[in-house]
């Protein structure tokens, strides 16, 4: 039992690890670019099928990787998106420009998860 409740504590401390595959996407309250995509993206995204692929987690820039994600390098531009399978960095999206570069730049970093 004490196992259990252990394995069910680590979950909840550390969701990214929880989901097979996520986008995680690191952020800052001041860039611009950020709540751009959150105007032009953020509203459908879940709904998308990127969305239902790879749920989105928002993380500030300052709080660095959440607990368990291993990132092939450190993230300093905002926004990032970061792609996660299983905790490690599969690749990842930087910057944003506009809807149809977001798209095909994250079906690109898709493609690389078997």
């Amino acid at each position: 039992m004490l196992e259990i409740l252990a394995a069910s504590a680590l979950l909840v401390a550390s969701p990214v690890v929880a989901m097979a595959t996520e986008l995680l996407m690191f952020e800052d309250r001041g860039c611009g670019y950020c709540k751009r995509w959150d105007a032009e993206i953020g509203p459908g995204y879940a709904r998308s099928a990127e969305g239902r692929r790879a749920p989105l987690h928002k993380v500030n820039i300052n709080a660095g990787a959440p607990r368990g994600v291993t990132l092939k390098r450190p993230v300093t531009i905002t926004p990032t998106f970061v792609l996660v399978r299983r905790g490690h960095e599969v690749g990842r999206v930087v910057g944003y420009p506009g809807a149809e570069f977001f798209y095909g730049a994250l079906a690109e970093v898709l493609d690389q998860v078997n």
